[in-house]
């Protein structure tokens, strides 16, 4: 008879906890440890010989201690016979390394894909890719979960969709803007955006109307906020009225926190539980947090019985 496994890292236990509720298994504690020179070793508490495993860990900060304590566990788990290890990776880490922009430069994703292959990882559940290529570099099922019908049910619910424009930060994230566009029938507009560097951005120009509109700043996370509040800054320049951001990852490495906090142009900053908010962030009013576990226990659930994910989204 098969058997579904949870395991979770440590990495996001509020949300690895909720996803547990919804699907009515208990989360097995993989019992991580570390040495005192920082080696993480991993027993986990239960028989899991002939079980489909479902590993949850969010590759937030600390990236690489997280990614290390996924690949231990997976290891832990293949050398106990498991049937199948999945892994649930609400945030893939080094998503943003996709391809070789510069010369003697790595396509670390890529790294990323072989790794966690290597390490056992029969089939790769995650949520808003960054890059939606990324699926190509694995060899191994893999599924690239959306977070839009938690996102678009709280635009209907809490903002007027009769003077609303949605806006891409750059011209990468125009298909994902237009995809919201179409199913809350508003217009769209986007930032012309210049990078001076890693995280440093400056917004140039606006290609659309904006004059007088509620504007929601579309993308697929949040890292310094650097590019968002320069946006924000823009984007009012140009006579928008309330201005809002949605994105699927908060990472908000520093000093994110300060800068939205301090930025008045953006009435509130939306972002999902796929990665834990810092205890700085907690005390940033205008950060507001949706969760994703229903739709990632659906996802596990759908693929533990061989059934479709891709109808959640249809």
């Amino acid at each position: 008879m098969r058997r579904i496994v949870l395991v979770s890292g440590s990495s996001n236990p509020t949300l690895s906890n909720k996803i547990s509720k919804f699907l009515d298994v208990t989360l097995v504690d993989p019992q991580l440890r570390r040495f005192a020179n920082g080696e993480i070793s991993c027993e986990i508490e239960k028989n899991v010989r002939g079980a489909d495993v479902f590993v949850i860990q969010t590759l937030s900060q600390p990236v690489n201690d997280n990614l290390m304590e996924l690949l231990i566990m997976m290891d832990a788990l293949k050398r106990a016979s498991a049937e199948s290890i999945t892994a649930v990776i609400p945030h893939y880490g080094y998503s943003r390394q996709d391809r070789k922009a510069n010369p003697r430069t790595p396509i670390s994703a890529k790294l990323v894909a072989d790794v966690l292959t290597v390490a056992g990882a029969s089939r790769v559940i995650t949520m808003d890719l960054h890059a939606g290529q990324i699926q190509g570099f694995f060899n191994i099922p893999f599924d690239n979960i959306f977070a839009s019908p938690v996102i678009l049910d709280y635009i209907k619910e809490n903002i007027d969709l009769s003077n609303l424009t949605l806006v891409s930060p750059d011209a990468g994230g125009v298909e994902r803007c237009r995809w919201y566009a179409k199913r809350l029938s508003t217009d769209i507009a986007m930032i012309d955006k210049r990078r001076t560097g890693p995280n440093v951005a400056k917004a140039m120009n606006i290609v659309g109307d904006v004059q007088g509109k509620d504007v929601i700043i579309v993308d697929d996370m949040i890292d310094t906020a650097g590019t968002l509040v320069e946006a924000a800054k823009t984007l009012k320049a140009h006579g928008a009225n309330r201005i809002y951001s949605f994105a699927t990852h908060g990472v908000f490495s520093d000093p994110a926190a300060e800068r939205i906090s301090q930025t008045k142009e953006l009435e509130k900053v939306i972002v999902t539980d796929t990665v834990p908010l810092g205890e700085k962030c907690k005390k940033v009013s205008k950060i507001e947090v949706l969760s994703t576990a229903e739709i990632l226990s659906k996802a596990i659930h759908r693929t533990f019985n061989h059934d479709s994910v891709s109808s959640l989204f249809i």
